[in-house]
């Protein structure tokens, strides 16, 4: 599998910088609804979590495209739609696990995020450093040492 972008949760503010260039990188417009990433906002939980296709390595998108317009692009590992081949049919949108797979508004086809061919606009573009492009064991080992400090830190405050 190749680089993924992963999320940090806590150094994302919300300010949807990520959105914004997503939009302008991807339709030259300037508009969250043509973002192929989104910020969901948990106000309980007092975050905010940028939200986008993981590329799945058992993709349902693909699996279940009737004309296979949905593939995996070997050099990158990313799942890419190919706008001439979509029907626009919306299958692939109730599929997708994580509600990532959207449908372009202007071109009646599905979209998600594509890494950008292999350097993801909206990574660059984060000014807190919440998004990061990374091999996903590199990914797995940061949040392992995250948590794991977190619990040592929860453990020292209770006095253990």
């Amino acid at each position: 599998m190749g680089r993924v972008i992963s999320v940090d949760s806590d150094a994302c503010t919300g300010c949807r910088t990520c959105m914004l260039v997503c939009s302008v990188t991807k339709s030259g417009s300037s508009s969250p609804y043509l973002s192929r990433i989104g910020v969901v906002g948990l106000d309980r939980l007092g975050r905010q979590v940028p939200m986008l296709c993981v590329h799945c390595r058992q993709a349902p998108c693909i699996a279940c495209c009737p004309v296979d317009a949905i593939s995996r692009n070997p050099s990158s590992g990313a799942v890419e739609v190919d706008g001439r081949l979509c029907i626009g049919c919306a299958m692939c949108v109730s599929a997708c696990p994580f509600g990532c797979m959207s449908m372009d508004p202007a071109g009646e086809v599905a979209v998600n995020c594509d890494l950008c061919g292999g350097s993801p606009a909206c990574v660059s573009a984060c000014p807190f450093g919440a998004l990061k492009y990374e091999e996903p064991a590199k990914t797995a080992l940061a949040r392992k040492r995250s948590k794991a400090s977190r619990i040592a830190q929860s453990l020292d405050n209770s006095g253990r």
